[in-house]
């Protein structure tokens, strides 16, 4: 199966390392870097979501009507919108992309976080709320006949849109979580099935999960399955971990400043996914091939932040193993995000494609010689 790859979309040039130059949103920065993934062998990019940040569906809106083969991931969050009205936005930005759009539905972590946008919820109550969610937007953009609607938590009668999305019958949904609630409702209704990177052995344990809620749901055909990382590459190991070590004092630095301190309210991590990683840097700092977890200590475990550390051949090596355990689309975001995008896509991109190229035919002629069609 052809491996695909994710990079992250921005509108500014900040990140964990490196204060922002410019204001939050930064039309030509956003441009260069959605066109700098595009020109450089990259499949899609995902306009994350936070409270106070720029709206991601407007700038993803913005970067569609500028560029003209990359995929848009479009996080979303279900409290900030009703069901009905979210599947026009989506179903609207896909025939703006011409249809290049898979929507990434976020349940939200950290109550703090929810309680900013008037989220008060349980996480409970906030899966529920999800899955439920996910089902109405499937639904309107597939139903042309109205339809009423009766649930936990979404109430309405007589809908139906008068807008459809490009894809049909409908654009892939996204969903991610590590938590037994997650692997439920993921598994239950999700497309893909998005996972921070992990050891390959807790990874595999987790594509498991997945699975088996997939089945437990009824389903024939599971999530295809995505892994996270954050690439620090250079022309030689050595080179590598010496700019490992930079990038990890670098964040150090912004964080001992304040620079997060709103961001998590100075609380320990709520959702299981950033638990997951504070736990496995606390039992070493290197796993495998290349998976260095100093990053996501140094955040507390802020979201996708474990690194692959190595030349070009040793991350594309070590991220194939991950494709030998099921995963299919591989995410990666640099802290340089505008260069990184740039020297991920000439170096370890066409690595792995090639790689992933040859062990495919070599399946194929497996399958010719057994017999099997």
């Amino acid at each position: 199966m052809p491996v695909e790859f994710l990079g992250i979309a921005a509108t500014s040039d900040g990140s964990e390392t490196t204060p922002r130059s410019g204001a939050a949103f930064d039309k030509e920065y956003t441009i260069r870097l959605a066109r700098a993934h595009e020109d450089h062998g990259w499949d899609r990019i995902l306009f994350a979501y936070g409270s106070g940040s720029p709206e991601p569906g407007t700038a993803a809106a913005y970067i569609a009507a500028h560029t003209s083969r990359l995929q848009i991931l479009l996080a979303h969050r279900p409290n900030v919108s009703y069901p009905t009205f979210a599947a026009r936005e989506f179903a609207t930005l896909d025939q703006i992309s011409d249809g290049r759009l898979t929507v990434h539905f976020i349940t939200g972590g950290n109550d703090h976080e929810q309680q900013r946008e008037g989220d008060f919820l349980t996480k409970d109550q906030r899966y529920s709320r999800t899955r439920e969610y996910i089902e109405i937007v499937q639904r309107v953009w597939t139903s042309r006949e109205p339809f009423d609607h009766q649930g936990e938590h979404y109430r309405f009668n007589d809908f139906v849109s008068d807008v459809f999305p490009v894809q049909q019958p409908r654009p892939d949904v996204s969903f991610g979580g590590s938590s037994a609630e997650a692997y439920a409702a993921g598994g239950a209704v999700a497309d893909i099935y998005a996972l921070w990177g992990e050891p390959l052995a807790e990874t595999a344990k987790q594509i498991e999960a997945v699975r088996a809620a997939a089945t437990a749901a009824g389903r024939t055909t599971a999530p295809r399955i995505q892994v996270a990382f954050r690439p620090i590459i250079a022309p030689t190991e050595e080179l590598a971990w010496e700019k490992a070590h930079r990038t990890v004092a670098a964040i150090k630095t912004r964080r001992e400043s304040g620079v997060w301190a709103r961001r998590s309210n100075g609380n320990a991590p709520q959702n299981a996914g950033s638990q997951r990683l504070i736990a496995i840097a606390d039992q070493g700092e290197r796993y495998d091939r290349a998976l260095w977890t100093p990053t996501a200590a140094a955040t507390g475990g802020a979201g996708n932040s474990n690194a692959l550390v190595g030349t070009p051949e040793t991350v594309a090596q070590a991220l194939l193993d991950y494709y030998d355990l099921g995963v299919d689309i591989l995410s990666a975001r640099g802290y340089d995000l505008l260069g990184d995008a740039i020297d991920f896509g000439r170096y370890v991109i066409p690595l792995v494609r090639e790689e992933v190229a040859k062990r495919d035919a070599e399946k194929a002629r497996a399958a010719v010689g057994s017999g099997v069609r």
